[in-house]
């Protein structure tokens, strides 16, 4: 099957380097000596070249690729100018190397496979049953791992039973292998440790970069028991700048009073007239709500 084209940014350097003039031992020579690019040119530099016509140019690329430094793929994981097929070799070549699978957890641009696989690998490590065969074993040699890069992730389930297997995996899993996960999970592992017994989990997931402002309100409406889980939300100067987070923590009767009475006298005034005259919420916010009127129509 042929190789799948990827339009990348590269930087001048790194094009002057791929330069259709620039012969294939001019290429290895430059791949032995990193010290005339920046970390994040080299990583791209080897990307480009293990796909080159040259095959000898290829196999020095990858052995390169392999043997990358941890601050320079975890610089590249954390890196908004990283291509999604940059982060799945990362991935498929360093993905047990130590903190490297949880840096690239984190980034928004990595591939839902990529994402799959690296939680089995978390997973895994956890000391949650795999099958064996169903993981990949760290490339032995750089055509083994060139090889690798061609081959397709593990096959995900379909969602609903994904959902489930994630369920039963966070059943099975120690107190800091849920905590790990809260923090790096995707949105369904969210959902999950966010209902945790244990505060340390269910506080990880708004620790998550990954959480989204709606998943915030969702929360906020479902009646979240978790005092800790409301003081961090509160603490986010980002999330309380969104309206309807500041409704919902008005609404929420787990808000610190003086959260909510700070966030109440951000509303509109219908809102707060619907307050004044709500049954629903404490009698502080609704004499709040009623001052905050009073005050308006001197």
């Amino acid at each position: 099957m042929a190789a799948e084209t990827i339009k990348l940014k590269i930087s001048p350097s790194v094009a002057e380097c791929l330069r259709p003039d620039v012969d294939a031992q001019e290429r290895i020579r430059m791949l032995g000596n990193p010290t005339t690019l920046e970390p994040f040119d080299r990583l791209m530099l080897l990307f480009c070249l293990m796909r080159d016509g040259n095959q000898a140019v290829k196999d020095a690329a990858q052995s390169a690729f392999s043997s990358l430094p941890e601050e320079t793929l975890l610089a590249v994981a954390g890196s908004q100018d990283a291509h999604p097929a940059v982060l799945d070799a990362i991935a498929k070549v360093h993905y047990q190397r130590e903190g490297i699978a949880e840096a690239l957890l984190v980034s928004e641009l990595l591939s839902a496979p990529a994402r799959s696989f690296l939680e089995k690998i978390l997973l895994q490590r956890a000391g949650v049953e795999q099958c064996a065969d169903s993981l990949p074993h760290e490339p032995e040699s750089a055509a083994e791992a060139e090889a690798a890069l061609q081959e397709p992730y593990a096959t995900v389930d379909e969602e609903g039973e994904e959902f489930l297997s994630k369920y039963k995996m966070a059943q099975m899993m120690g107190i800091a292998e849920k905590i790990k996960m809260a923090l790096t999970g995707d949105k369904e592992w969210r959902s999950i440790l966010v209902k945790d017994a244990n505060k340390l989990v269910s506080s990880g997931v708004i620790k998550n970069p990954r959480i989204t402002e709606a998943e915030v309100v969702a929360l906020l409406k479902s009646g979240i028991q978790n005092d800790e889980i409301m003081r961090l939300i509160c603490a986010n100067k980002e999330w309380v700048k969104n309206y309807s987070i500041r409704r919902a923590l008005v609404d929420n009767p787990r808000t610190p009073v003086q959260n909510a009475l700070r966030f109440l006298a951000t509303l509109n005034e219908k809102e707060i007239a619907g307050y004044a005259k709500s049954k629903n919420v404490s009698t502080i916010i609704s004499t709040q709500a009623k001052r905050i009127l009073l005050n308006k129509k001197r």
